[in-house]
């Protein structure tokens, strides 16, 4: 069996966030990491792993991005991944949704026909920094495959796979037969810290890159200039400024809070 793991290099989040002149997200002059969500889409691919013990699986993390993204894929390789793959071209950066699940979808299938047909491909519910969430069914549909997302509990039992998805007032339960794409959110389990001993054999791990070239995609289809949206101006955070005490001497303390936050429009 082989699953692929989509994982994504983001921004620190505590970190200092920029844009670049062209109000793309600059990826490569900040500190970054794996995005904390796709770390549920490696556990889950590592326990279904280990669940099967006997099976001949591999566990290959996949990434699309500029040099440091890498970093992804070696965390989840640390993390118990059997091997790594790094899609990295400079025609890539500024691609939508659209455009990165095509590049996805490609590395996909040449995964496929290099090491034998994709049962699972595996990703978290969305990123921590675009948040947008699309992703998986975008690569489900361009992979023709069944799409069975936000799980909160997976389950495999032969070629099935089952789902529990929670909902607002209910959840669902939801199955499907592989291949397939499958999502999970950050209730399905909490994923595993690399051990030293783990740190260690990533290091032996084999880790291929790709170009678009590669992958067949011609660099019109991906990248700012065929992104379907357009961040049309950014602007700094303000600087923190000293916050206002009132002292409740007189009894107006709830009258001056109850101002405060009419005047910031929280109630």
């Amino acid at each position: 069996m082989n699953i692929v793991v989509c994982v994504k290099h983001v921004p620190d989040a505590t970190g200092d966030r920029r844009f670049e002149a062209d109000n793309t997200v600059d990826r490569v002059g900040v500190d970054g990491l794996l995005s904390e969500l796709d770390e549920y889409a490696v556990e889950q691919a590592l326990q279904l792993k280990e669940k099967r013990e006997g099976e001949d699986i591999t566990v290959t993390a996949l990434t699309v991005g500029p040099e440091k993204a890498v970093d992804a894929v070696r965390k989840a390789l640390q993390m118990g991944a059997d091997q790594g793959v790094h899609v990295i071209d400079d025609a890539v950066a500024g691609s939508d949704y659209l455009g990165t699940s095509l590049v996805l979808a490609k590395a996909v299938d040449k995964i496929a026909a290099e090491q034998g047909p994709v049962d699972l491909v595996l990703l978290g519910m969305a990123s921590t920094d675009a948040s947008g969430g699309v992703v998986p069914a975008m690569v489900a549909e361009r992979l023709g495959l069944p799409q069975v997302t936000l799980a909160s509990v997976v389950e495999t039992q032969g070629d099935q796979v089952r789902i529990k998805r929670d909902g607002d007032t209910a959840t669902e339960v939801i199955g499907g037969t592989m291949p397939l794409v499958l999502s999970v959110t950050d209730q399905s389990g909490e994923a595993r810290y690399p051990s030293f001993k783990g740190i260690m054999a990533a290091k032996k791990k084999p880790l291929e890159t790709y170009t678009l070239a590669d992958l067949g995609v011609d660099a019109g289809e991906v990248g700012l200039g065929a992104s379907w949206t357009e961040v049309v101006e950014t602007a700094e955070r303000p600087p923190r400024t000293a916050g206002e005490i009132v002292k409740d001497e007189d009894g107006s303390g709830a009258s001056a809070l109850t101002e405060f936050l009419a005047s910031k429009k929280f109630i």
